[in-house]
This record gives C-alpha cells, structure tokens and sequence, in this order.
C-alpha cells in the first residue's frame, strides 16, 4: 500500500476506533502532551524571525474573527442559540497546534504556518474577554487567563525546549525529518481521544434530539468549507496551500474547553464536529500530496 493511503488509513482508523471506543475518554488529559510533542519536533527546525512575518498573516487573523461571528450568525438562522454558540466556537478558534505539522506532510512551507499560529493563537486569546460576553450574553472575567495559560504551555513549552536542545545540539535541526512519522502517530493519537471524548458525551445524553445535532454538524461542516476556502484565496499564488490550512485547520481542543466552561456539553460538540470536518480534508490532502 502507498504511504498517502495508509496515512488516510490512519486518519480514518483513529477517527473510527475513538467513536468505537467511548471510554477512552478518559484519557482525554494526555492530549495537550501529545500536541506539545509534535510541536516541539516542528519547532527543531523552525526559526521564527520578523522576516517571516506577512501581511497576509493580519488579513488571516481578520477572516479568522469575522469568520467566528459568520458561523454565529449562520447558526441562529439554522437552529437557534445553541447552534449559533456552538458554531460561534468552533469558527473562532485560531489555528491549530497541529498545522505546521500537516503543512509538512503536504511539503508546504512550515514556517509560514508556525507564524500565523504564532499570531492568531495570541490576538485571539487576547480577544477572547471581550467576544465571548458578546454571545454569551454574560461577563467571563476568567477568559483571558484561562486562554493564556493554555496558549502560553502549549506553545511556549515545546518551543523554548527545542530552542535550548538545538543551542546545545545543532545538529536536532536534522531530527524531525527522522521524526516525520512518529509526529504523525501523535496526531493520529490526537483524533483519536478527541473523537472518543465527543462518542462518550453522545452516548451519556441519548436524549438529544436527531436534528439538533444533524443542524450543528452541518453548520460547522460549512464555517469548515468557508475557512479553507477563503484560506487559499487570502495566501494568493505564493502561500495558497499555507494560508488555506491556517485559517482552515483549526485549535479546537483549546474551544472545545472554552465552550464546556462557559456555555454546555451540547455547544462543545460544535467544534469536535469541526475536528472531523478538517481531519477528513486533511486526509484527503495528504494521500493526494503523497501521490508520485
């Protein structure tokens, strides 16, 4: 079997076995390490420098916040606050640890994507207090903190380890082309305990309604369609394929936490649908990126 298929395979599998396997919920805590280890192998080789800084990475930031409210909105036409909230969550959500890691299997350009991380990761943890009380409908004071924190273990962690172990070793700037696979079992460990998490909360309310989980899945599938698209139109000829997976491939651990503290299980499933739609589409472009 090709490498691309058995990756998709992969995907699949791990998408399949955490709904198969609801328990595993439990061990749910161990996915911040888990994105903190693939961070730390991408962040071996990358520099961030000012150089890498683009003006297309505010435009991204801009379509990132504009997006969030654009999927609120389309969620109160189609189902009402609970769709709109859980819609509103899953589009706000700024870039996802695991972006400059896909980049790299689709052999984009890593350091472009580590930088939109960079900036929207921190504007919109600092947006945060003041949007979230806006659908909300409701002051939460404790946001920014809680946002920060969050951010600022996740990325800044694995980022100053790896600065200080390629300062005393040049030579780990080579490991993560060595490492490509064992980043890509992580992030198949990733979707597999976040899958599990949304399996375990459906099986323990079987009293939602068929409907209202068919409206957010479809809400959330098209602020998914929306993102990647507008992502590749933004990043123009020279950064489609970098900007379309930085705005479309999104942190929604880190919203899926903010929706269970601040509004319901039910408004958490938003972006854990989002965690299918973009696995799924980065699936597909991973098997055909490793096409000869």
């Amino acid at each position: 079997m090709r490498p691309g298929l058995l990756r998709t395979a992969a995907l699949v599998l791990g998408m399949g076995l955490g709904t198969l396997v609801p328990r595993a919920h439990a061990a749910a805590a161990a996915i911040p390490w888990l994105v903190m280890g693939m961070l730390f192998v991408v962040f071996l080789d990358t520099r961030l420098t000012r150089a890498a800084l683009r003006g297309s990475h505010f435009v991204l930031l801009a379509a990132n916040v504009a997006l969030g409210f654009a999927a609120w909105g389309l969620g109160w036409l189609v189902g009402g606050r609970d769709a709109a909230l859980a819609a509103f969550f899953a589009g706000i959500a700024p870039t996802a640890t695991a972006a400059p890691v896909v980049t790299s299997f689709l052999r984009g350009r890593v350091e472009y994507v580590v930088t939109a991380f960079l900036v929207t990761n921190l504007a919109v943890a600092a947006l945060l207090p003041a949007l979230l009380p806006l659908v909300l409908g409701r002051t939460a004071p404790a946001v920014f903190a809680a946002v920060l924190g969050s951010v600022g273990w996740v990325v800044f962690a694995p980022m100053a380890a790896a600065w200080l172990l390629r300062t005393a070793h040049p030579g780990a700037a080579a490991w993560p082309r060595r490492l490509r696979d064992v980043s890509f079992g992580l992030w198949v460990a990733v979707l597999f305990l976040v899958t599990a998490n949304g399996s375990h909360f459906l099986h323990s309310h079987p009293e939602l309604a068929a409907g209202t989980l068919g409206r957010i899945a479809a809400v959330t599938a098209a602020a998914c369609a929306a993102n990647f698209a507008l992502g590749r139109l933004i990043g123009g000829h020279e950064h489609a394929r970098e900007a379309s997976q930085a705005l479309g491939q999104k942190n929604t651990s880190l919203t899926i936490y903010l929706a269970l503290a601040y509004a319901s299980p039910l408004v958490a499933l938003g972006p854990t649908c989002y965690v299918v739609w973009h696995n799924l589409w980065n699936s597909w472009q991973i098997h055909r990126a490793r096409q000869p």
